[in-house]
């Protein structure tokens, strides 16, 4: 049985970044956990990490762009370009099942085990699941409630997908970088 359920989503907007994931894991067609973690601060708060696909696999990739963090003093670009080199160069991470969204207060970026490092267009990056739904929410208040802040979009867009997606539930954790 596969593990599978994510959505993670991240949005810049009027100076601010905020990064959500709900909690719902699923193992077949049940819900294995629904309060799982899936967003991180890292570099003291500085950075959030959000990851989508096998567990192990995103927990061993955050440990490593981590390290790259703390290689290049932080610099959000150098290290996710260090992480997908090394992802896609690496007999063994090449066979990592995962996504991830970082950001700090200036970026926002996907990094993905094909050694692409994405910066997404209109500020707004998804992955998971229910990612194409959050997505469509986000990038729908940001032209419509430019009024809101980052925060307030990622929870109603992920609200949003929630009541789309099954694989997405309404128990959120949305953080943002200091």
């Amino acid at each position: 049985m596969k593990i599978r359920s994510t959505t993670v989503l991240g949005v810049r907007h009027n100076g601010q970044v905020a990064l959500g994931a709900d909690g719902q894991a699923t193992m077949d067609k049940h819900v294995a956990k629904s309060n799982v973690r899936k967003v991180r601060k890292l570099h003291e708060g500085k950075v959030v990490t959000g990851f989508a696909g096998s567990t192990a696999d995103a927990f061993m990739l955050l440990d490593k762009f981590e390290e790259k963090l703390g290689n290049y003093s932080g610099q959000l670009r150098r290290a996710a370009i260090e992480l997908a080199k090394e992802w896609r160069k690496d007999q063994h991470l090449r066979k990592l099942e995962a996504m991830m969204v970082v950001c700090d207060k200036d970026e926002l970026l996907i990094i993905a085990g094909t050694g692409d490092v994405l910066e997404p267009d209109n500020d707004v990056a998804a992955i998971g699941s229910g990612s194409m739904y959050a997505q469509a929410a986000a990038l729908a208040l940001k032209k419509h409630a430019p009024h809101l802040t980052a925060r307030q979009m990622v929870e109603e867009a992920l609200h949003i997908a929630a009541d789309i997606c099954i694989y997405t539930n309404h128990n959120l954790m949305i953080e943002e970088p200091v």
